[in-house]
């Protein structure tokens, strides 16, 4: 057995790693961490934990999370790497910020405006790359490990193996994907409030800036082998989880249309996680809810010389907390389903 402490664990990311890691068979819950609901018992911000409600939420301080085996880092953009630094070489550190998920410096700062802290292993085990591999390979045995965004593994996923097969124009991606409003975090934010987002859908982050783009393009660049360039756009749905990206890329000329489908067949034939859906049926927010899954569909619009790839995630499981979880479960050299869900809820 080991221990697990959840730093950022009044938030929505952190109450998901903590429902998943109640099912863990091999994984118990150690010190549960917050700031501003510190002194709170753990029932007052998240009731449906039943089992922990009793729970004293204590201060995120390094010695709080000390004597732990795994710690679980819940928390926004650019507070995780002092903390980070303060805690064992030991001891199995997954970011579920952005703080260490970029390689390149210039991509944090531009979009960032905390100082760059580095790169840590990515957490995207089943991403493939130009080389063969895939993202696994660089998390058996890690001690830090930078969880992906949520966008980044929906879009990633969906378009990769065009990539890896050479298949795909890396100059011209255009991405549109819809996220539930849990993606923006548990804070108090007017626009977020359920009388202005019942029934109406809006774009934000317009016009290539969103923090979620660099690390959707490093991913796709690794799988391709050379520079992708990405056009994302982010929209609000009127619904608390879920992610459906849409992303679509130019074949290159004299792509046979028919080698599409097999790529993508051939690079998650393996996957537990990531499913390619029968042709014809298209993935919904709704059929992943509350897994660790991915549901992908592609296809491809001949008249125009384009592939269309439909992803669905759950922003909170697989986006966030089961993706972590997942990637400890590979740091802990424990099968990758270990204490994770592959069905969805339904209805």
């Amino acid at each position: 057995m080991w221990t697990a402490a959840v730093a950022g664990a009044s938030g929505y990311a952190g109450g998901e790693i903590l429902r998943l890691l109640l099912g863990h068979p091999q994984i118990t819950i150690g010190a549960v961490t917050a700031d501003s609901s510190a002194g709170k018992s753990l029932g007052q911000v998240h009731p449906h934990l039943a089992p922990l409600a009793g729970r004293l939420i204590e201060p995120t301080t390094p010695d709080t999370l000390a004597g732990h085996d795994l710690v679980f880092l819940a928390l926004p953009h650019g507070a995780s790497a002092a903390l980070a630094a303060q805690l064992s070489d030991e001891v199995i550190v997954l970011d579920c910020g952005a703080d260490f998920r970029l390689s390149e410096q210039t991509a944090w700062t531009t979009f960032y405006d905390t100082p760059y802290a580095g790169r840590w292993p990515y957490g995207l085990p089943e991403l493939p790359s130009a080389a063969g591999s895939t993202g696994r390979q660089a998390l058996a045995g890690a001690r830090r490990i930078a969880v992906p965004g949520c966008y980044p593994t929906a879009c990633s996923l969906a378009l990769a193996p065009g990539f890896t097969a050479g298949l795909l124009d890396p100059a011209d991606v255009v991405i549109v994907a819809a996220s539930g409003t849990s993606g923006a975090g548990k804070s108090l934010k007017p626009h977020l409030l359920s009388a202005e987002i019942m029934g109406a859908m809006s774009p934000y982050g317009v016009g290539g800036v969103h923090r979620h783009t660099p690390e959707i393009e490093q991913n796709l660049t690794a799988a391709a082998g050379t520079p992708v360039t990405v056009s994302f756009t982010p929209t609000l749905a009127p619904m608390s989880r879920g992610i459906l990206a849409t992303c679509t890329a130019r074949l290159r000329p004299g792509t046979d249309p028919a080698a599409v489908r097999e790529a993508w067949e051939t690079a998650y034939a393996d996957e537990a996680f990531v499913h390619l859906l029968p042709a014809g049926t298209w993935p919904r927010t709704a059929d992943v809810l509350g897994s660790n899954s991915v549901h992908v569909q592609v296809t491809v619009d001949e008249r125009v010389g384009r592939v269309i790839a439909v992803a669905a995630v759950d922003n909170l499981t697989k986006g966030t907390a089961g993706g972590a979880i997942q990637c400890a479960n590979i740091a802990l050299g424990l099968p990758e389903t270990t204490g994770l869900p592959i069905a969805g809820v339904a209805p």
